[in-house]
Parts: C-alpha cells; sequence; structure tokens
C-alpha cells in the first residue's frame, strides 16, 4: 500500500481528551492535512537521497558510503543513531552524535582515551551551518557501545546511553558473539559536554541495563529513561540526582534509579493494545541494585547468561510490581510532559515472559508521562504498519509537533504529529547505495532541531550510516 494515500488522523489511534498540558486531545483525530512528498535533489551532489515536502531542501553530509576522517583523524564509524543539537558560534550548531556499533574490535578515535578499548561504539561531536556545511568535528567519547539514542540536556549535555550490557562478565549477546575481549561492563549512561569531550565516566547509579533514550525535566529535577529490552518486558525508569545539574553542570552518580509501576494493577500490561486516551495512576519503586557486576575468570566466557544480565535491573523492579512495556526506544519532554515510544506496542498482550521475535505484538505505541500530576496517558496506538510501522526516535519542534522517526522493514518515513492527532509524513527514504541497491528500509534516527527551529537534522542508521540537514517553511505543514 503507499502509505502516503492515508488519511493519518482518521484512525482509530486518534487522540482522545484530557487535561495534559503537551498536545491539546480532542475525542476524535481531525481529518489529516496531506502534503505530498516528491523527489528533492542532495545540495551536496544532486543525487536524490530523500522526498520531502515541496519549498523543502537538505544537504546530506559525514556519509560513511565513502571513508570520511574527522579533524583529529578519526575515521567517522557508521550507525550515525541518537543526536543532539546545541547553539555554538553565530548560527552555527553543533552536533553531538551517536553511532550504535555493536561486537569488540578496536576503539575509534584515540584508543588511549576509551573507556574500553576493545569496544566500537561511542559519540562523535561535528559544527555545523544551519544548512549542513561542515566546519569542524572529532570524537567526543569512545570505548562504549551500541550508543543508541540519549537526550539533549537543558544543562549543555548530551547524555548517550547504551542499549546493552556487554561485558566480560556477560556471555555473548544476541549476536553470538564472545565478550571476553571487552575490558569494562557496559550498559550505562554517559555525560557528553555540547561542546568538549566526554570523561568517559559512566553514571551508574542510573542502571546497568538496555538503555534507549532520556529526557530531563528540570522542574522536578529527575532523568526519565526508556529501556528497549528486545525479548522481555521493557521499564520506564526515573533517575533522582543528588545535587542539581542546572547548578552543578552536570549529573552525578549519587542518585536513585526507580521504575514505573501502575497503582492497583501490579506488572500491568502495558504493551497490549487499549484505548488512546486510557490512563493510568502510577508510583515508583526504588532499585536497589542498579549497576551489578557478575562473577567471571578474565579471558574465560562468562557464567553469567545476557539474558539473566538484561533483565537484572528490570527484575527487582517487576518483583515490586512494575509495569511491562513493549521495547521502549525515543524520549522528548515538552512542558512538563515526557512522550516516549513503544515500538512494539498495541497487540494482544504477550502471556509470557519472553518473546524471541520481540516482546509485543503491536506496529506501535507513543506514551505521555506528566511529570506533575504522575498520570500516564496512551496517546497515540497505531491501528496497523500502513499507517504508522514501528516509531523509534522522537523529538518536538518550537511548535510542539512531534517528529517520529520510523524503524520498519520497508518504506521508512519521519512522522509529523500534530496537537490535533494528525499524523502526516515529513519525509521518506530513498537512498540507493554506491552498488545501485536500494536503501528504502534503512530507519531514520537522531532527528533533533537546531536551536533557532530552523533546520532538522537527522540521520540514516545504518553501517553506512549518513546524517541530513533538512530546512523549508515548517510553519506550512505544521511542524
Amino acid at each position: 500500500m503507499d502509505r502516503r494515500s492515508v488519511l493519518r488522523g482518521a484512525v482509530a489511534g486518534a487522540l482522545l481528551g484530557g487535561p495534559f498540558l503537551g498536545f491539546v486531545n480532542r475525542a476524535a483525530a481531525a481529518p489529516a492535512v496531506s502534503y505530498p512528498l516528491g523527489p528533492v535533489p542532495d545540495l551536496r551532489d544532486g543525487a536524490v537521497r530523500l522526498w520531502l515536502p515541496d519549498g523543502f531542501q537538505y544537504r546530506s553530509f559525514h556519509d560513511t558510503e565513502s571513508r570520511v576522517v574527522l579533524d583529529d583523524d578519526t575515521v567517522l564509524p557508521g550507525r550515525h543513531d541518537g543526536m543532539g543539537a546545541f547553539k555554538t558560534r553565530g548560527t552555527n550548531v553543533m552536533l553531538v552524535r551517536n553511532h550504535e556499533v555493536n561486537g569488540t574490535g578496536t576503539a575509534f578515535g584515540d584508543v588511549s582515551k576509551a573507556y574500553d578499548a576493545k569496544a566500537m561504539g561511542g559519540t562523535t561531536s561535528v559544527e555545523v551551518t544551519r544548512y549542513g556545511e561542515v566546519v569542524r568535528s572529532y570524537t567526543s567519547l569512545n570505548g562504549t557501545q551500541m550508543n543508541c539514542s540519549g537526550g539533549q540536556m537543558p544543562f549543555g549535555s548530551w547524555i548517550t546511553c547504551e542499549e546493552t550490557v556487554n561485558g566480560p562478565d556477560v556471555g555473548p549477546d544476541f549476536t553470538g558473539v564472545s565478550n571476553v575481549p571487552l575490558t569494562r561492563p557496559h550498559g550505562f549512561i554517559f555525560d557528553v559536554p555540547a561542546h568538549g569531550v566526554s570523561d568517559g565516566e559512566p553514571i551508574t547509579a542510573a542502571g546497568r541495563f538496555a538503555h534507549e533514550s532520556v529526557a530531563y525535566d528540570r522542574e522536578g529535577g529527575c532523568l526519565y529513561l526508556t529501556e528497549d529490552d528486545f525479548g522481555f518486558p521493557s521499564g520506564f525508569y526515573r533517575y533522582k540526582p543528588r545535587l542539581d545539574p542546572m547548578e552543578y553542570g552536570r549529573l552525578d552518580n549519587l542518585g536513585r534509579l526507580q521504575m514505573l509501576k501502575v497503582k492497583g494493577q501490579p506488572n500491568a500490561h502495558l504493551e497490549a493494545g487499549q484505548p488512546a486516551g486510557t490512563t493510568y495512576q502510577v508510583e515508583w519503586v526504588d532499585i536497589e541494585d542498579p549497576a551489578p557486576t557478575f562473577p567471571y575468570t578474565p579471558g574465560q566466557p562468562a557464567p553469567t547468561s545476557n539474558n539473566d544480565a538484561i533483565t537484572y535491573v528490570a527484575s527487582q523492579g517487576w518483583a515490586q510490581g512494575a509495569a511491562f512495556f513493549s521495547r521502549l526506544e525515543g524520549a522528548a519532554i515538552d512542558r512538563g510532559v515526557v512522550y516516549f515510544t513503544s515500538t512494539q506496542g498495541g497487540g494482544p498482550a504477550e502471556t509470557g515472559p519472553d518473546n524471541v521475535s520481540g516482546y509485543g505484538n503491536g506496529s506501535g505505541q507513543i506514551w505521555a508521562y506528566d511529570t506533575r500530576e504522575e498520570v500516564l496517558r496512551l496517546q497515540y496506538q497505531s491501528p496497523g504498519a500502513d499507517v504508522l510501522d514501528f516509531p523509534d526516535n522522537v523529538t518536538t519542534s518550537n511548535r510542539g509537533t512531534l517528529v517520529v522517526c520510523e524503524d520498519g522493514s520497508n518504506n521508512n518515513y519521519m512522522r509529523g504529529l500534530t496537537r490535533q492527532g494528525q499524523l502526516f509524513d515529513i519525509a521518506l527514504n530513498r537512498l540507493v547505495s554506491s552498488t545501485g541497491a536500494p536503501r528504502f528500509n534503512d530507519e531514520f534516527a537522531g532527528s533533533t532541531f537546531s536551536p533557532d527551529g530552523h533546520t532538522l537534522f537527522v540521520n540514516i542508521q545504518a553501517s553506512r550510516g549518513v546524517t541530513f540537514a533538512i530546512w523549508g517553511p515548517w510553519g506550512k505543514i505544521g511542524v
């Protein structure tokens, strides 16, 4: 089906009414306004890599179809993923970008500065103009693994998240590759200064689990964290630092990790389909051992399985009735409401503790947590993959529109979700590899607006990653 022909808003996944401070909800979605997408040439070289609405332009950069070398002589890795955009000189933008590289090997960049010399993920930082012209670039964190998403902090940091619990103390992960060569435990979050280099020290008090993304509520002083545990229930967490990062300048490692529980419903199956607009009163349970290490002998396979390690933190919450979600991924905060995606949520409830094809049987949900009222609401539920297929990274525009990146198995879009509940298309991936093979199923990731709202930066997350700067009449299409 050509999803551009679908009326995005007039579906069962409409937003319902309620008192939330973020989106203005209503009992039924208004008819979606169609903004047809068409081929637009890349200003870098004239090739068509994206389809966009009329009046939009873009330039791609740091395309690892070819070898890219940064100013510090780093050979740029692929797997461009989560990303934050910070104000810098004039109208230029400083991007801090994740690289979700798994496995063992040699850390990119200066190995002597790596957290783990045998881990190949991390972050790179690049100053660009608002039109995607690269000014300078360098490694800002190396020696980490599976740096998936994260979050842009109001205190001037990018928090990058490791979506793994690999380490020398854990058996092989889903790829079957041995973790014996690794030198440090993984599964943490790291603070990366917007205009500098990370100290490479994990914030272990915020947990060791399959971290995906974070959003900071400066009024409440909490960092909200999502977990993407593919084969098991995922949790929604918050980390309460002891020191105010707005004054301290970064997150401390002295806080407390907690996990969301629905009041009166132990182990609520929130991965299951339910009416959009459903609300839950919630409470939070403490995680007493957030950063476990497991016994092992260096040079030998660890006896603790990946399944046991990846569920260790969540199991402490489940024992206290914490809720079950399906694969929580992107998170963004707008006026005290944290919006986060559940990639495979919205189908029939799971009946067992795990699922090898991914925990969750739907096409995706978007949740909203009101940090003031401590109320959780199902904001949107996809009625099927032909409307919204596996929502992943998410950000908000200055007007409050959610920008949602798809991670489906076919054509991948960036979607807009308006305050009135209209779901519409912003961009369609039309990448073709250097060999001529279509790359239409490579996912969008890391969407983030420049501080002035002029440019939307976004990545294609693949082994041959690429970053785009997109600009045009955002207000005309409701973004």
